[in-house]
């Protein structure tokens, strides 16, 4: 069993990784102590940060949250930006995100919060310093929304969002005899006060504190040079692709899915809810796709936003189709009032929007 496996319990292998988990939190508290008592710098904006995070290791719903939040934002009228670690990227220091910038140069995940949102965004090892250019070069930002911040505390934030999927907290351990990224009983450190808004986003409850339930689902599907292009018009029912996989099965081609997410199980069954039928291609997370995981053969492969970020069109062999399937968070009005009422207290009355300002 591995440990990810073996996170949902307190078995065998669990308890053997546990003495390791102790190591962690002496670490994680050593860091901690170092921003209490003032040995490390907290850098506070002269605008409000929002932090999105998770607790739990991975797959959680973090970035469909993220590019929910700046739609709202959006909305009421708000100029956000973002900053981000850039997991995953190749590049070093402070990048800001411009028209030709690539997984490369951010991380795939900042690559697609930029695109879909358009809002300016600034990735750097540390966060501060990607706050700091980001308002250099876009003085109009009135809010910075922090991407998977939860355990960087050398940025201040002012609001936090928890986003939880169904599993909870696991077996409520750290890593690695746990999935928690962070000791639950931690005392709030100076730079981290301010308001929390937990969020489940599969729909159930999974913790014993109160949230909201929110639920992720695929809703379309886009011709990979459609996507890439922005025409929404090229769009396709998900019922079309069902339909069009089911024949596949029968014999007239080859239809694949391939995910590089921390739980590509997931995505493969919303696409078997779906009614679609393929292969399952699973990988590591921020796999790259270079060369193509998938068989030449391939006819029609689908994937998430996070892995066409990755892809170009031109580097498909003639004739394969890819299909990129966007995964949404669907809120419910009350996660979008408690944002709307936070956000209020620290900017005061939105710009206005045709959806009005969020209560008060």
């Amino acid at each position: 069993m591995s440990p990810p496996r073996a996170w949902g319990s307190r078995g065998p292998l669990a308890r053997a990784l546990w003495p390791l988990s102790q190591v962690y939190r002496a670490l994680a508290a050593l860091d901690r102590a170092r921003y209490r008592w003032g040995w490390a710098p907290i850098h506070r904006p002269p605008v409000p940060v929002v932090v999105i995070g998770n607790w739990i290791v991975g797959g959680a719903g973090k970035t469909p949250t993220l590019l929910l939040v700046l739609e709202l934002l959006a909305q009421w009228g708000w100029r956000a930006g973002v900053v981000s670690r850039g997991y995953g990227r190749q590049s070093a220091g402070v990048q800001l995100a411009h028209a030709t910038s690539t997984a490369h140069d951010l991380g795939d995940e900042p690559l697609l919060i930029h695109r879909r949102s358009g809002v300016p965004l600034a990735v750097a090892e540390r966060r501060a310093e990607a706050a700091k250019a980001l308002l250099t070069a876009h003085p109009e930002v009135q809010v910075i929304v922090s991407d998977d911040g939860l355990q960087h505390h050398g940025l201040a934030r002012d609001l936090s969002v928890l986003v939880f999927d169904a599993r909870g907290l696991g077996n409520g351990w750290l890593l690695p005899a746990g999935p928690l990224r962070q000791d639950r009983d931690a005392p709030p450190l100076p730079g981290s006060a301010g308001t929390q808004l937990r969020l489940y986003t599969d729909g159930v409850a999974s913790t014993p504190w109160p949230g909201h339930l929110a639920q992720r689902q695929l809703s379309a599907a886009w011709p990979l040079a459609a996507w890439w292009a922005g025409r929404a018009s090229d769009r396709r029912p998900l019922a079309a692709l069902a339909q069009a996989s089911q024949l596949a099965t029968a014999g007239a081609g080859h239809w694949w899915a391939a995910a590089g997410l921390a739980q590509p199980e997931r995505f493969f069954a919303m696409l078997s809810a779906a009614g679609i039928h393929a292969t399952h291609l699973p990988l590591p997370d921020h796999a790259p796709f270079d060369p193509l995981p998938w068989p030449a053969t391939a006819t029609d492969v689908l994937v998430t936003e996070k892995d066409a970020i990755k892809l170009r069109p031109e580097a498909l062999p003639p004739g394969q189709r890819v299909w990129v399937l966007p995964l949404d968070l669907q809120a419910p009005p009350e996660f979008e009032q408690a944002l709307g009422k936070a956000l209020a207290a620290l900017l005061g009355p939105p710009p206005g929007s045709p959806h009005g300002p969020p209560p008060r």
